[in-house]
């Protein structure tokens, strides 16, 4: 959420969201490195941001791929995708001189990070070559993950600790819908997030930036610089003698608090097939988190009690299963009104939270596409229908290029139907 106003947004004020996408030959869908020509073709300089009203352009750590991102925070998600389909297509129209196009879904199903890498060369690089110094940027983890993040505000520590509260209780659930990334290296994985798999281990080397996902049990400005800043600042310090990655963005949870911009950061979404779809989940997950703050079924204090190895133990379970997740604790399940329930899939829960959270009479599109990602599955289990567990190259080439199609085009990816 970048043109920060003067007096910081309230609880769901506004919504900043960017949206990760990569560039690739229409054919064979090798990565592109060339993120930094289609910005110089726009604007003839090569700049790390563009703005066009509403929306704008960026790069990321890696050549190959362009964020697209609302250029402030938004007042609503109604409208988005639209305004977001309309930059999906200019940039392809872009792109077509290339015989390139845009490519959804959380990680490149063939990619070879370690020979198809390249890092942005222009500005911002000296955070880059750090990152590349201490890490090797070349791996699935740093190079093939694209993802959506979400920004929402708050004013004052007691917004902040109702809304980080709020946020890490839904964090395991949000990859049951939001999955697509099931498919690394050619082959199928056994996971549904594999882009989050390969991103939680990315840091490995300095366990504090990225500590389990999810954040620690922290509800004040103060005791997430103590309890999380100091701690990867210290952790990161014998690495970056420059001091370089010694800010806000060095945090890697699942969910970041930004202090400079009065806002939390989603950032273990994984990009769908198209910005309606990507929307749609925003949708599911800003209706759970409103009622969650509203104490719609447990008090924020009770919230504030879950620590995150419980939590991170739900996640990890719905990275590799995703709505098949089953969640046994009941204290759990209370939060979001299931009290007395012996247990539930994450499927089930998910069912249950956009009949009680949302309303969607108003928003017919938004409304069948959920009904889609809870009846036929999130957009990783509707990848493998196409695919079959053990998919020839070229049938992921052939399933990945139709998903190039619903990117453009807007439809909804289902095996059996056109986009």
């Amino acid at each position: 959420m970048s043109n920060q106003p003067q007096s910081p947004l309230h609880l769901f004020e506004g919504f900043g969201v960017e949206l990760e996408y990569m560039i690739v030959q229409r054919g064979d869908l090798r990565v592109l490195p060339i993120t930094d020509r289609l910005i110089y073709d726009e604007v003839g300089a090569y700049l790390s941001d563009v703005e066009f009203g509403d929306i704008a352009w960026s790069n990321e750590l890696v050549l190959h791929v362009v964020e697209l991102k609302t250029n402030g925070p938004a007042s609503s998600l109604v409208g988005l995708s639209e305004k977001f389909q309309q930059h999906v297509q200019k940039i392809n129209r872009m792109l077509a001189k290339y015989d390139a196009m845009l490519l959804p879904t959380g990680a490149h199903p063939l990619m070879n990070p370690y020979t198809d890498t390249k890092l942005w060369p222009h500005e911002y690089n000296v955070v880059y070559e750090a990152y590349n110094r201490i890490f090797d940027c070349r791996g699935h983890g740093w190079a093939n993950l694209q993802s959506t993040h979400l920004n929402l505000p708050f004013a004052g520590d007691e917004e902040f600790g109702k809304l980080h509260a709020a946020i890490r209780i839904l964090l395991p659930l949000i990859p049951a819908i939001s999955a697509s990334s099931p498919i690394l290296d050619g082959k199928v994985t056994g996971l549904q997030d594999t882009r989050l798999e390969v991103y939680r281990h990315n840091q490995d080397k300095i366990p504090a930036i990225a500590g389990k996902v999810i954040p620690e049990a922290v509800f004040t400005k103060k005791a997430y610089e103590e309890q999380i800043f100091r701690r990867i600042y210290k952790a990161v310090a014998p690495y970056d003698p420059e001091g370089v990655l010694q800010d806000e963005f060095l945090n890697s949870r699942g969910a970041i608090a930004r202090f400079s911009r009065n806002a939390i950061e989603i950032r273990l979404i994984d990009i769908q097939e198209n910005p309606a779809a990507d929307m749609a989940v925003l949708r599911a997950v800003t209706g759970v988190l409103q009622a969650l703050v509203a104490e719609r079924w447990a008090t924020i204090a009770h919230l504030q009690n879950f620590g995150e190895d419980m939590l991170a133990s739900v996640l990890l379970e719905v990275i590799r299963k995703g709505q098949e997740a089953v969640i046994l604790n009941q204290d759990y399940l209370s939060c979001f009104g299931l009290s007395g329930a012996e247990g539930a899939t994450a499927g089930e829960l998910w069912q249950h939270l956009v009949r009680e959270a949302l309303e969607l009479e108003d928003e017919p599109e938004t409304a069948y596409i959920l009904n889609t990602i809870t009846s036929r599955g999130n957009l990783a289990v509707r990848i493998l229908e196409a695919t079959g567990e053990d998919p020839t190259d070229e049938k992921i080439r052939e399933v990945y290029r139709q998903l190039a199609v619903c990117l453009h085009q807007g439809g909804t990816f289902l095996h059996d139907e056109p986009c």
